[in-house]
């Protein structure tokens, strides 16, 4: 079952659960689904793989209001912001930690053969695609700029 389907499925259990947050959240994410999958050359499909990049793109977007909001003295926006971004990670793969991505970076500075700050783009190339959906791409640049720094 493509991540869509299962999406439209669980706004109707939203529904029968009266469950507001993740109706109005789960509804978010399918007009974004739905927008991607009319959009021209998409073919009228939308795979799994670009649903689950413009999920995380819709995480980062309420993870960055909630902070504006707490910076602004509004809790209860970034509370509810953060309560959606909660919904919406269900549907991505599990994240890995600080000290996984690490290790991989690790093994990529290795095997591209990054000796400083200047190799930081091959990396970071590698990484992205290496790493894609499983980590942050804020967390994988903070890292390589550590492992690099270090060298």
């Amino acid at each position: 079952m493509e991540l869509f389907d299962i999406i439209s499925n669980d706004i109707k259990e939203a529904m029968k659960a009266k469950d507001k947050v993740a109706l109005d959240t789960l509804r978010n994410i399918k007009k974004v689904l739905l927008e991607a999958k009319t959009a021209p050359g998409a073919g009228d499909t939308v795979s799994d793989e670009t649903a689950i990049k413009l999920i995380q793109k819709l995480v980062k977007q309420g993870k960055e209001s909630a902070e504006l909001y707490s910076s602004q003295n509004r809790p209860e926006l970034a509370q509810e912001e953060l309560a959606q971004v909660a919904v919406m990670e269900r549907y991505l793969p599990k994240q890995m930690s600080e000290e996984e991505v690490t290790a991989v970076l690790k093994e990529i500075v290795a095997q591209v053969g990054a000796a400083g700050p200047q190799d930081m783009g091959k990396v970071m190339g590698v990484a992205t695609k290496q790493l894609a959906g499983k980590a942050e791409g804020k967390m994988i640049s903070t890292i390589v700029k550590q492992l690099l720094n270090n060298n």
